[in-house]
């Protein structure tokens, strides 16, 4: 499913069986049909990547079962929250190594409580190793259905009909299939490798969305409406989705989604949106500035002068986090639920992760408990704190552990080479 994953000869099977070009059917017209959206775990960080400011959709990986072991995702919760936050709609999967319907039971009974994305959206069961079986399989997707949430099996075909009964599956419920040539960059679909089934709903056509891999998929049937009444999104951090019902990571994501088309002031928090290529004045936007956040300095017409960067970002590629220093969703505290991430919380508040640490006296920002009562304001600010730099130290390790970024570091302690740091001195942060 990721790109880290193997993918039990994903290339090799397509190849064995290619087939004619396939000219597909649509069904009434409706907002998702030929939307293109990526599917990720935990190696796209806490707030995922796209690969198109023009992603309608996500998939979340929320954790795997492998045949009575559970291994979460510390990043559904924050990736959930950030796709919302961008305009697209969040979905999620389980990778789903089981057999029996005791461990599909057990699989169900431990995620399905943790599911972040609305009622009616999907849960997709990865099954693509282990050894299956049918009975099993359509017990866990009714589960799903009897949920609440929109089922869906992922898998290769080849792997999926050596296993089970497809036929009788895909008969019940849409199916999301993988099947690709090469692992060249890719962000069109090569319907020549198309894996000829009934009721296919989404087609992951590469893992190679992005050079150096993202799984990237397009929805045939408008299957990933699911959950949502708006159509998406048409634009990067363009319209509101909006999920029919509440979790706490549709919340922090929407409470960013709906200041988006807010005047933007002096000191006001923005993140860059992922879909954001060129600085107003033309140069290319680095792929670390993307999804971060700045405090703006200066606002001139549609631009602004981002601090700590000091470079002028197009209005439009800005979402506003944070007003004057207040949290975009008005609260004065909150409550760490199972998976929140510190790093994940202060990003919805549009703080840094220094400075909701020293609001809270944490010194170790790997390290906070569910029902831990954290605050937004008051205590110790993050502006007078210091770092002294240590034997093997990094500008970016040093940046990654602070919660801050490379460019804010070096601006704040006038450094030009930021490959140039030296043991013993001390950092402003």
């Amino acid at each position: 499913m990721s790109q880290n994953k193997v993918k039990f000869g994903a290339v090799a099977l397509a190849a064995a069986l290619l087939v004619s070009p396939v000219i597909l059917s649509k069904p009434a017209a409706r907002a998702a049909v030929g939307d293109k959206g990526p599917d990720w775990s935990k190696y796209q960080g806490n707030q995922g990547r796209f690969v198109s400011g023009n992603d309608k959709f996500a998939f979340a990986q929320i954790g795997g079962y492998y045949n009575g072991s559970f291994v979460d995702q510390a990043t559904y919760n924050s990736q959930v929250q950030y796709a919302i936050a961008e305009g697209k709609r969040a979905q999620t999967y389980i990778y789903a190594q089981f057999s029996g319907r005791a461990q599909a039971d057990a699989m169900l009974n431990y995620y399905l409580p943790r599911i972040q994305t609305p009622k009616g959206s999907i849960v997709a069961l990865d099954v693509e190793s282990g050894y299956p079986d049918t009975d099993s399989v359509m017990y866990a997707l009714n589960r799903v259905k009897q949920a609440g949430y929109t089922p869906m099996l992922y898998g290769y075909k080849a792997f999926l009909t050596s296993h089970i009964n497809l036929t009788f599956i895909s008969n019940a419920y849409q199916l999301w299939l993988g099947e690709y040539p090469d692992y060249s960059v890719r962000t069109e679909p090569n319907y020549n490798f198309f894996p000829s089934w009934n009721n296919i709903g989404v087609f992951q056509f590469t893992s190679t969305g992005l050079p150096g891999g993202l799984d990237y998929n397009i929805d045939l049937t408008g299957i990933t409406d699911a959950g949502y009444t708006g159509t998406g999104t048409s634009k990067a951090g363009g319209e509101k989705v909006k999920p029919t019902t509440t979790t706490p990571a549709i919340a922090a994501g929407q409470a960013a989604n709906n200041t988006k088309k807010s005047a933007i002031k002096v000191g006001d928090t923005v993140k860059v949106n992922f879909g954001a290529n060129r600085w107003a004045t033309g140069e290319g936007i680095p792929s670390w500035v993307k999804g971060q956040h700045y405090q703006v300095a200066q606002v001139s017409g549609t631009k602004l002068l981002l601090s700590g960067i000091n470079s002028w970002l197009d209005r439009s590629n800005a979402e506003i986090l944070s007003v004057s220093g207040t949290t975009a969703s008005g609260d004065s505290t909150y409550t760490v639920q199972y998976g929140d991430t510190l790093s994940g919380i202060a990003a919805a508040h549009g703080l840094t992760t220094a400075t909701l640490a020293a609001y809270n006296g944490i010194t170790n920002y790997n390290f906070i408990q569910v029902g831990q009562q954290l605050k937004f304001s008051g205590g110790a600010t993050a502006t007078n704190r210091s770092y002294t730099v240590k034997y093997g130290d990094t500008l970016g390790g040093i940046a990654a552990s602070l919660g801050t970024t490379v460019a804010s570091l070096a601006a704040k302690n006038g450094i030009g080479n930021t490959n140039l740091i030296y043991t013993g001195q001390t950092l402003a942060y």
